[in-house]
């Protein structure tokens, strides 16, 4: 296995301050600001005037603003509303010059469509350097709070320029600036104010559709008469639930039919994978295990996660996953580089999971697929690309299937396939619950588990964590609020082993 280095660990890190929205705007306009100083002379005027003082209170008075664009997103529909605030400054106060705009949105595009979506993915993953090509159309598509978001971005940049234009740069405000005079500071500190007021007052009323929440902890439901001796969790990282119907899966398709499906699964807001999986192996949201993005600024789960309980009662459970992972779970993360070809990532996890069986035999293993989510953001999920990856991950778990039960691994164990977020339309492509990302696939199989019984009640990835320790026969962590999936539990169900074995016989391959 090729782990994850302490230099991936620690960029991976790094990469998520470029990445995530609330990070990106105020690293990109305060990057764009000192270019336009370094450049225009009328910039660096106003910047300079009274030694610097002209910058410093041009600052003070767009921190409302700043901070307010840091402070809420605008995903989805919501977009659309940040348009009103420029059109308004343009009108009071005068627009931003044209060719500040133009170095905006031509440095933003430079570095999504060419540093990102083409330089980053073809040194990471092997993406094609003609990835801009098709990479320019899901930046524009994109609806979630990532840095790839023009729709968000640019209008956020735009009206920022425009306010440190009129304040540094418009004729007759460098001296002013430097002398501090109200009447011209005071207007734009008030008209920032506003904006921080309307972007309160728009999430307030607009931003409906986060998922319910479960109000009380997890019930403790009774204890199984057998529980199963290994749970082993595979999760297929950024898999749309539709596009996993449509593509051709017949290992998955005739597993999914000797278990438990649940067709009413949802993830968590925001849908991002550190988060998902934060909340999948607590049993709660990110406002009680603390980590909501990405970009983790205090390390570590902040409650008891699925591992702390195996850990608790002398048992082991280990996360085979990316660095990203790292930030939230520690020491029980195994962090696989992400560095690899997309065409071999998958099938090298595997191996991992392999090697990990075989080494430290862990109750509880939990093996992220991520080649499905890396193809997602590069290539987007409309297109050929997509499926192929999803019918390759078909394929790498029943050969990891193959290989468990050759060697006793597959009995008395209970298995969960299932995915962390769905997948919008390309970079950054979820997090925010738009079109084919609130929904995942879900199923469980093995030991203790229904057969062919499906599920269409509404439940939700928080409930992972509960099933998972109770199928062990384990509590259930402190703070889960997730229940117990009881209604895929069956504790007369056989293992997998006899069908297993008459799949394989079928397919006239030996079990590898």
């Amino acid at each position: 296995m090729k782990a994850a280095s302490a230099f991936e660990v620690i960029a991976a890190r790094g990469w998520n301050l470029l990445n995530e929205g609330k990070s990106f705007y105020p690293i990109f306009n305060l990057g764009l600001l000192a270019v336009l100083v370094a450049a225009d002379p009328a910039w660096r005027r106003g910047a300079l005037a009274g030694g610097g003082t002209g910058l410093a209170l041009a600052l003070l008075a767009s921190l409302p603003l700043v901070l307010a664009y840091i402070r809420w997103d605008f995903p989805l529909h919501l977009r659309w509303f940040l348009w009103p605030p420029l059109l308004a400054f343009g009108l009071f106060f005068g627009w931003p010059p044209a060719a500040a705009v133009v170095l905006s949105a031509g440095l933003y595009f430079f570095f999504t469509v060419i540093v990102w979506g083409t330089i980053y993915y073809h040194l990471r993953t092997g993406t094609t350097l003609w990835n801009f090509l098709r990479f320019w159309k899901l930046v524009l598509k994109n609806a979630d709070s990532t840095s790839g978001n023009a729709q968000e971005q640019l209008p956020k940049s735009f009206l920022t320029l425009a306010v440190w234009h009129h304040l540094l740069a418009r004729p007759g405000t460098a001296s002013a600036a430097a002398a501090g005079r109200m009447e011209d500071l005071l207007p734009v500190f008030l008209f920032a104010l506003a904006v921080a007021a309307y972007g309160a007052v728009v999430h307030r009323l607009g931003f409906n559709w986060r998922p319910a929440e479960y109000p009380d902890y997890a019930p403790v439901p009774p204890p199984l008469p057998q529980p199963s001796q290994r749970v082993v969790v595979i999760v297929i990282d950024g898999c749309r639930k539709d596009k996993l119907e449509r593509a051709e899966t017949p290992f998955l398709d005739w597993l999914a039919a000797r278990g438990t499906r649940f067709d009413r699964m949802e993830t968590v807001y925001p849908a991002r994978t550190v988060v998902c999986f934060s909340s999948m192996f607590t049993g709660t949201y990110p406002r009680e295990h603390g980590i909501t993005s990405n970009l983790v600024l205090r390390l570590g789960v902040r409650v008891e996660s699925a591992f702390d309980v195996l850990a608790r009662h002398g048992r082991k459970g280990v996360l085979l996953g990316i660095a990203h992972l790292i930030d939230a779970f520690g020491d029980h993360v195994r962090a696989i580089t992400s560095v690899q070809n997309g065409d071999e990532v998958d099938g090298n996890i595997m191996a991992a999971a392999r090697e990990i069986l075989q080494r430290d035999d862990p109750d509880l293993l939990v093996v992220q697929l991520i080649a499905t989510d890396q193809t997602g953001h590069a290539r987007g999920v409309h297109y050929p690309e997509y499926l192929q990856r999803i019918r390759e991950a078909d394929a790498h778990i029943e050969a990891f299937f193959a290989w468990m039960h050759r060697h006793g691994y597959t009995r008395d164990a209970t298995f969960l396939i299932c995915a962390d977020h769905g997948q919008g339309d390309g970079i950054g492509g979820h997090g925010h619950l738009g079109e084919g990302e609130r929904w995942v696939p879900f199923f469980l199989v093995g030991r203790n588990v229904a057969r062919d019984r499906r599920s269409e009640r509404h439940h939700s990835i928080v409930s992972v964590a509960a099933t998972l320790t109770h199928l062990l026969g384990l509590p259930l962590p402190a703070r889960a609020r997730g229940p117990v999936l009881e209604e895929a539990l069956d504790p007369s169900a056989p293992d997998l082993a006899a069908d297993l074995d008459r799949y394989f016989a079928a397919e006239g391959r030996a079990a590898l």
